[in-house]
């Protein structure tokens, strides 16, 4: 039997749920960034059904659910659109200084005024800072964006009463077919 109406659905439906997660990293972070290049769907069809499956950058459950600090708790909206305390949260070690000194570097983060015995040959500037930045990260964690979970719940309440639909209407065109 084919199911070219189910598969057109589900592909509307991942299409939706990353056009709607990269709209909401769009107004969080801005636009553009590798984060939101990273999300794409895939339709996968096999003898036991149908599946979408979601992709992004490793990090980006962090920042879908956040991640609590050593002295603030963090929560993010669930699937049900409702907030639960996020599974993460940072213990013993912050996040890595040589990735914040990147960031610092690519964000073009310099310290006001000049001659403050600042190597730049040593950057010791920018590793100051990333520590500075890792420990409050560490204290106050990362807040939770919800960009992928809340287009995620929203879309899939609406999946469950269409797919009914869509599954219908395969089935019906292929009686139909087959009869004539």
């Amino acid at each position: 039997m084919k199911t070219e109406a189910l598969e057109r659905y589900l592909n509307s439906f991942g299409k939706q749920v990353v056009n709607r997660a990269k709209g909401n990293l769009q107004k969080a972070k801005g636009g553009k960034t590798n984060l939101e290049k990273s999300l794409s769907f895939k339709v996968i069809t096999s003898a036991e059904g149908f599946s979408v499956q979601f992709y992004m950058d490793s990090y980006g459950t962090f920042v879908d659910k956040g991640v609590s600090g050593t002295k603030t708790k963090r929560s993010y909206t669930n699937l049900q659109g409702k907030q639960e305390s996020t599974p993460y949260s940072y213990t013993s070690k912050g996040p890595p200084i040589d990735i914040l000194s990147k960031w610092i570097k690519k964000k073009g983060i310099k310290p006001k005024g000049t001659g403050r015995g600042r190597s730049k040959k040593t950057g010791q500037f920018v590793s100051g800072l990333a520590y500075l930045i890792s420990k409050k990260i560490k204290r106050d964690g990362i807040k939770s964006l919800s960009f992928f979970s809340k287009p995620l719940g929203i879309k899939y309440d609406n999946l469950k009463e269409d797919f009914l639909k869509q599954f219908t209407n395969d089935v019906t065109t292929y009686i139909t077919t087959f009869t004539k």
